[in-house]
């Protein structure tokens, strides 16, 4: 068992012996509470002597704020935990769900201070399709609204100024909300890019730890094999790592 320790937003696992540190952001209300939403796959992470820095927030319309955010939370703390970074030779992989994805994209350093990232399920929605209701209430208060920057305006800038060449891009084959192939393009279409994709059996909800599995099951055998399908994929991810990022 691991223990979590809570230092501002963030929410931090530190295996004993580390040989990496893993920046994740996740996706939606479940980012709120990392610690519990995402518990299985950043256990399973800390368990393979990767270091877990998991940014608590709620969803805004200020997609870029929130990305400046994050990236500056989890410099505060590489600062803070100094002594750490000299017993690690790779710099921190970024780990994003969903919504994740697109703020670590829109980091400030533009994915210069990273070794990798893992950008899973990614979501670029527009507001009106993230948020059904929305179109019906700002059409009668006689307003538009999106998110900043807008779907079309984050593609532009992971194209021209998203710098990593490292990037494993993962769609789950039963997801109805990801857009994981439009980022994809978008990331080969840059100078110099090595990123890859990985199709997995499974939907939007696999990689967090909300106890319904799948096939809608909420049981210890379902837990059980989600905590497998978790590690799987998980030792998956690593592999990656190990072998393409720098």
């Amino acid at each position: 068992m691991y223990r979590w320790e809570q230092r501002g937003n963030l929410w931090c696992l530190n295996p004993s012996r580390p040989l990496g540190i893993v920046e994740m952001i996740g996706g939606g209300y479940l980012a709120a509470r990392p610690q519990i939403s995402y518990r299985f796959l950043l256990e399973e992470l800390a368990a393979a002597g990767l270091v877990i820095r998991a940014w608590s927030y709620v969803p805004s319309l200020d997609h870029q704020g929130q990305a400046i955010a994050a990236w500056h939370s989890f410099q505060h703390e590489a600062k803070r935990s100094g002594p750490l970074n000299y017993q690690i030779s790779r710099r921190p992989i970024r780990l994003g769900h969903s919504l994740g994805c697109k703020l670590h994209l829109l980091a400030p350093d533009y994915g210069r201070d990273c070794s990798a990232l893992l950008a899973v399920s990614f979501n670029n929605f527009s507001i009106n399709r993230s948020i059904p209701m929305w179109n019906i209430l700002t059409a009668r208060l006689g307003l538009r609204t999106e998110f900043n920057p807008s779907p079309l305006e984050t593609l532009r800038l992971i194209k021209e100024k998203y710098v990593n060449p490292h990037n494993l891009v993962v769609r789950f084959n039963n997801d109805k909300f990801d857009q994981s192939y439009r980022l994809l393009e978008t990331l080969q279409n840059r100078p110099n890019d090595r990123s890859q994709i990985l199709v997995q059996q499974g939907s939007h909800l696999t990689p967090t730890s909300l106890g319904i599995n799948d096939y809608g099951h909420n049981s210890w055998a379902s837990d059980y094999l989600q905590r497998q399908q978790i590690g799987n994929f998980t030792k998956k991810l690593i592999n990656w790592w190990e072998q393409n990022a720098c």
